[in-house]
């Protein structure tokens, strides 16, 4: 009995022991495995000195970090090395840095310079203030993330320094993947300012439009008063007639005049890209041939449209070209007039003129050909510009449409009616008109007296 109970006590003991090692063997062996490779998989910790930095009170310095978008390729190199950061106080970059050279370094073309400025306060190996070297060893050279060299040196007096600017907070902030220095200045590397000093020296010595000479008013011999300032992209202050070269019997187009608050818009971009767009719609090869070609058109379009002028080109299609015979194209300046006619001194578009035309009936629009206007009106649920034979419907409407310049495709070619012509030459016909002598009160008594004897008729001043 007691040998039986001795032996399951034996069998108790040793199921025990069984279960005790496997669950042993089912724990990990070594615990510290996982945690270092979670941290070499190149994350970023809460502890690390990047987000310390991005955390502290150095608000400024972490802006401009985010701004020059550094934030990934800091986290691989604080994953990389363990880093020393120089960084300024706020009161240094908000109150002692020149306002021209932050603001060229927030330009969006300065990113680059920006970059290199950041990366210069940045050493990829951990100096802590016990490691600072000492007067006597000298300046001691220590390369930056860009790839340039800062030497820390000491002062007689204990203060450590870093080039220019002195170690205000040592070990202001320490982590384990690396410690913050606070300095009282911005660190400027040479190419930095090599940089800035260049677009300052070109800002300088940039050319400026000459002002036109004053001007005299011949009724008081005095100076004209300077015109007020014209605001960019607002309407011109003259008629577009004023601003139009003169005709080509007269003389070529003059050259733009200096100074002024001009060219705000690319004319000559635009018309480039109308012209384009009508050989690549199809149909109007003749139209874009006599603006580019034939005649000078082109250049004069792109100077009213620079100006701040916006048109709308009746552009006829190939087959309307084709019906202008040769008497119509032989005179002196008749392209010029031809296009002239079609070229409405307004931004409309196809919208805009049915809109118009089914609101008033008949609109009449200038026209750069003075003083005729073409007359629009709708016909049969478009719009139809001229009159009887010679008119011409809205055939592709809204070829280009950029706020500057309207293509509106017509299926004829335009030509100012007889009527308008002929009204234009009519001269209002010449009356001569003869006036009577005047009498006097004793003539007219006597005249009478005359007639009561019936003696007038003897008289001629009594008729």
């Amino acid at each position: 009995m007691g040998s039986h109970i001795c032996g399951v006590s034996k069998l108790f003991f040793l199921l025990l022991f069984l279960s005790v090692s496997t669950s042993h063997a089912a724990l990990p062996q070594n615990p510290v495995s996982k945690s270092s490779s979670s941290s070499s998989s190149g994350q970023i910790n809460s502890n690390s000195v990047l987000v310390a930095l991005l955390d502290s009170h150095y608000t400024e310095l972490a802006e401009l970090v985010e701004k020059a978008l550094l934030l990934q390729t800091l986290e691989e190199a604080v994953g990389k090395y363990n880093v020393t950061i120089f960084a300024p106080r706020n009161e240094a970059l908000e109150r002692g840095l020149d306002p021209e050279f932050k603001r060229f370094l927030l330009e969006p073309g300065n990113l680059r310079s920006l970059q290199t400025l950041l990366m210069f306060h940045i050493v990829p190996r951990r100096i802590g203030s016990d490691q600072w070297p000492g007067e006597p060893s000298g300046p001691v050279r220590q390369r930056t993330l860009w790839n340039e060299h800062v030497h820390l040196r000491s002062h007689g007096s204990g203060k450590r320094i870093v080039d220019s600017a002195e170690i205000v907070r040592p070990d202001d902030v320490v982590r384990p993947d690396g410690v913050i220095h606070g300095i009282e200045r911005l660190l400027v590397p040479r190419s930095v300012q090599e940089d800035f000093n260049q677009r300052r020296s070109l800002r300088s010595i940039s050319a400026v439009l000459p002002e036109g000479a004053p001007e005299v008013d011949p009724r008081t011999n005095r100076l004209k008063k300077p015109a007020a300032p014209v605001p960019a992209g607002s309407p011109p202050v003259l008629p577009i007639y004023d601003a139009l070269a003169p005709g080509p019997s007269l003389a070529p187009a003059p050259a733009p005049g200096p100074g002024g608050p001009r060219h705000h818009f690319n004319g000559m971009r635009q018309v480039k890209d109308f012209i384009h767009t009508l050989l690549h719609y199809g149909g109007y090869n003749e139209m874009a041939d006599i603006l580019v070609n034939l005649t000078s058109l082109a250049t004069e379009m792109g100077r009213l449209v620079s100006e701040g002028y916006v048109l709308t080109v009746l552009a006829p299609n190939d087959e309307a070209m084709a019906k202008l015979t040769t008497d119509q194209l032989s005179e002196p300046g008749a392209p010029e007039q031809i296009i002239y006619y079609h070229i409405i001194p307004e931004y409309q578009t196809e919208e805009s003129m049915y809109n118009a035309v089914r609101r008033f009936g008949k609109i009449r629009y200038d026209t750069l050909q003075l003083p005729h206007k073409v007359v629009a009106q709708e016909a049969d649920g478009s719009v139809k510009f001229g009159q009887g034979d010679g008119s011409a419907y809205l055939f592709d409407p809204d070829i280009y449409t950029d706020g500057r310049i309207s293509v509106q495709g017509i299926d004829g070619v335009l030509f100012p009616s007889e009527e308008e012509t002929n009204t234009q030459k009519k001269t209002a016909p010449v009356v001569k008109v003869v006036t009577k002598p005047r009498r006097g009160k004793l003539l007219e008594v006597g005249c009478r007296m005359l007639g009561a004897i019936g003696q007038d008729s003897h008289f001629s001043t009594c008729q």
